[in-house]
């Protein structure tokens, strides 16, 4: 039997919910409403299908704001979180091709094509690439506990105990846990995979020792790592870091060619015309080549990338093939 007084938490909690769902409707509305564009015109969304906080939501509101000065229109944030970033990007894919709605993603984007193979839409064919923003990297590390220092130590140990040792991740399906998988696969190594919902609780429990490893983006390790409390034991990238330029390379580390360098970009919806994509790419380009662009990007462990509308789908072609085949080979699903 319920309680009385469980019930009476229960409703206050729902209360609470609805209260700050209330809040947070109002405040977005608000936010909304404040962003007039020139006679009447309506303002250009940026969609980001993930919390406010992540690397991508920092580009749009770094780029949005000098995109609408230089289209002479306004710019809206819109925040559309969930199920691995699909409900912002399938509302992206819905959007009318008339210039007011835009994708702003990561390479989760691509992941989710092979995890997700029910989509009702092709996150690969069905966007138009507009331009790459910038590239992420992702570093291997470790409790201190663990007695790691390379990840040479780290494979070692694997082969030795299959199993025994446990990774975390924010979640099955993102970069964080394939590139793991990639890690595994490329090592001849089993490690358990422990899924978070979200970074803060992953990290907390490396960071405990209660999970021994997992890849992280160099911004949010960069501090636990100054600290002595994480142990970086490569970075998955074909060269050094500049923010930690004594951390070798996975392959310098004797951990074999692990790329995991997450990409960032803009997309429209399909049938947006050529002219429009062009002239966003333009604009794209010189803001990304701003000295103040650039500093705001690297202080969180980013660095200020463009490409030509072609090259950008070039690349997200390719990735989505290599992803792939990891996805397959190691059967993994988003279950």
């Amino acid at each position: 039997m319920v309680s009385m007084q469980t019930l009476g938490v229960l409703s206050m909690q729902k209360l609470i919910r609805r209260t700050a769902l209330l809040a947070f409707a109002a405040i977005a509305a608000f936010g909304a409403g404040a962003q007039t564009g020139p006679a009447g015109q309506p303002p250009l969304r940026l969609i980001v299908p993930f919390t406010p906080g992540t690397g991508i939501d920092l580009i749009a509101r770094t780029v949005g704001p000098k995109l609408g000065e230089r289209l002479g229109r306004a710019v809206v944030v819109d925040n559309r979180a969930g199920a691995s970033g699909n409900i912002g990007t399938e509302a992206v894919v819905r959007a009318a091709p008339n210039g007011q709605t835009l994708l702003v993603s990561v390479n989760t984007l691509v992941m989710n094509a092979s995890l997700y193979p029910k989509l009702p839409f092709d996150p690969v064919k069905d966007l138009v690439p507009v331009s790459l923003t910038s590239w992420g990297q992702l570093l291997l590390v470790a409790n201190p506990k663990s007695g790691f220092h390379h990840a040479a130590d780290l494979i070692k140990a694997a082969k030795a105990n299959p199993g025994r040792i446990n990774y975390a991740s924010p979640g099955v399906g993102t970069p964080h846990h394939l590139s793991m998988e990639l890690f595994k696969a490329t090592n001849g190594v089993f490690l358990t995979h422990i899924p978070y919902r979200g970074t803060a609780g992953a990290v907390t429990d490396v960071l405990g020792g209660q999970v021994d490893t997992m890849f992280l983006p160099i911004h949010v390790a960069l501090p636990h790592v100054k600290a002595g409390k994480l142990v970086a034991l490569g970075i998955g990238s074909d060269k050094r870091h500049p923010l930690l330029p004594q951390v070798p390379t996975l392959a310098e580390a004797q951990a074999g060619k692990v790329n995991v360098d997450m990409w960032y970009g803009i997309f429209a919806p399909p049938g947006s015309s050529p002219e429009f994509v062009a002239r966003l790419n333009q604009e794209l380009k010189d803001i990304l080549a701003q000295p103040e662009v650039r500093t705001a990007f690297q202080t969180q462990g980013m660095d200020p990338a463009s490409s030509s509308p072609g090259e950008f789908q070039r690349l997200v072609a390719q990735d989505a093939q290599r992803w792939a085949r990891l996805i397959k080979s190691q059967g993994i699903t988003a279950d």
